[in-house]
């Protein structure tokens, strides 16, 4: 609980604070007043202070910031953000530095830069993990097993595969490892899942649009990769290192049963929490048996949300790594495509949401959000940092959407402005439709909300 709360507080901490940024640096440099920078809306904490013309303050709901701009026009609106009226904070500045006063296009630039920041700082990050750390492809691309039951209809036909088939292609371009397989079946653009075996096997065609995330998601989740029985790794406090086992050590069998991928020893361990399970391995050349009795654990269904109870006992499979590396030209392109990438699936689930292809209650808030941190969290900081950049592009997104409060909607009231040859719509009328904004954006909290808790209990 303490990891995801640090999690959640830091990733969304961190993606405000670059997405506000991005606004008061462009207000700084079009000379536009800030009389403030807000991490969180309503009452101040006492965590604040002033440097210049500037307050920096930490507020009370941490579900997102603002930059207030010193304008005439917009101090009414800002009262609600801030918890208050503060008074008339556009007579501390000249004229020439309120917001209104700033050409179109200058006005424009300082609204888009929010969401330019977050674009930014995911590229930025993306650019830096591969420059750094480059990326690991599982070599692998056969399948152990594949897991009936968690299969959607449309994709029975999956079950059918034999032990061992090696997935050649996936919609028509060729795999080479078992990441890429799992890329390939979560592609949003695709309007039907195709494979193809390196086997003498006919193709398996599955009806169902990229935009079907839970399906989709359902049939990465039910497909095993064929990892050998070699062990990989070993969990301390688990029963395998209380046992005296070791990376390196080969599985021979369990239950008397040959074990020819580390798959065999899962199939058994999950459901025998508490029972004594025989197992006989070989290091080097000696050949040798323990019993371990799996401990329980609870594993969330990441698609499904639900919980159950399953036996583990510490073993990591060893998996064969193709470490890709890119030089810095090469990572700022890698950058680059992984954020479009991104984008791309954005704007995929949007579409999906809006004509009925993904079910709305696939969207989660505030809560899914922590919840997703602290489990990524877990993986290390390298995950987390790939996870903030992903919802940086989520936040950037979502932020032009056309609803006033948010920068789309402040970029309409622009554009309509621009197509009226400089006569903005009135005060009273962006008031209104402003406050209209206000009500949707709280609908639409209410409704994730809703979807994170039915989430929780199962609803």
């Amino acid at each position: 609980m303490l990891l995801t709360i640090a999690a959640f507080v830091f990733v969304l901490g961190v993606l405000i604070f670059v997405h506000e940024l991005g606004h008061f640096l462009a207000a700084k440099a079009v000379g536009i007043g800030v009389p403030r920078f807000s991490i969180g809306f309503g009452p101040a904490t006492p965590i604040r202070f002033r440097r210049g013309e500037t307050e920096y303050v930490v507020a009370w709901i941490p579900l997102g910031g603002y930059v207030k701009m010193a304008s005439r026009e917009e101090q009414e609106a800002m009262a609600s953000l801030e918890g208050g009226s503060l008074g008339q904070e556009y007579e501390d500045f000249p004229e020439d530095q309120l917001f209104e006063s700033k050409s179109l296009w200058a006005r424009i630039l300082v609204i888009s830069a929010g969401v330019a920041m977050n674009a930014l700082f995911a590229w930025v990050t993306y650019a830096t993990l591969a420059a750094v750390f480059g990326r690991n492809e599982d070599t692998v691309t056969a399948i152990a097993h594949v897991d009936a039951a968690a299969l959607p209809p449309e994709a029975a036909a999956l079950a059918a595969l034999p032990r061992g088939v090696t997935v050649a292609m996936v919609n028509g371009d060729s795999v080479q490892s078992w990441d890429q397989v799992l890329r390939a079946i979560a592609d949003p653009t695709s309007d039907r899942l195709r494979f193809d075996f390196a086997e003498d096997l006919d193709a398996v065609i599955l009806p169902i649009r990229g935009t079907e995330v839970r399906a989709r998601a359902a049939i990465g989740t039910a497909l095993y990769p064929l990892w050998g029985p070699e062990i990989g790794s070993i969990i301390s406090g688990m029963p395998a290192a209380a046992a005296g086992l070791q990376p390196g050590d080969v599985l021979v069998a369990v239950e008397d049963d040959t074990v020819a991928a580390f798959y065999d020893l899962k199939r058994v361990v999950e459901p025998r929490i508490g029972d004594s399970v025989r197992v006989a391995v070989q290091r080097a050349d000696s050949l040798f048996a323990v019993t371990l009795v799996p401990v329980e654990r609870r594993y969330e269904d990441p698609i499904t949300g639900e919980t159950r109870l399953i036996g583990q006992v510490g073993i990591g499979p060893a998996r064969e790594f193709t470490r890709i590396r890119y030089g810095p030209a090469a990572a700022v392109v890698e950058g680059a495509r992984v954020t479009w990438s991104n984008v791309e699936l954005v704007f995929f689930t949007l579409k999906g949401i809006v004509f009925r292809e993904v079910s709305p209650r696939d969207i989660g808030g505030p809560i899914l959000i922590g919840q997703m941190s602290g489990q990524v969290a877990r993986f290390g900081f390298v995950a987390l940092v790939e996870f903030m950049a992903l919802l940086s592009v989520n936040l950037a997104i979502l932020n032009l959407l056309p609803i006033p409060v948010l920068d789309g909607g402040h970029l309409v009231f622009l554009l309509i402005e621009g197509a009226r040859g400089g006569r903005p719509l009135s005060v009273t009328a962006r008031m209104r439709l402003t406050q209209m904004g206000l009500v949707v954006l709280l609908a639409l909290m209410i409704f994730v909300f809703t979807n994170d808790i039915l989430r929780i209990f199962g609803g």
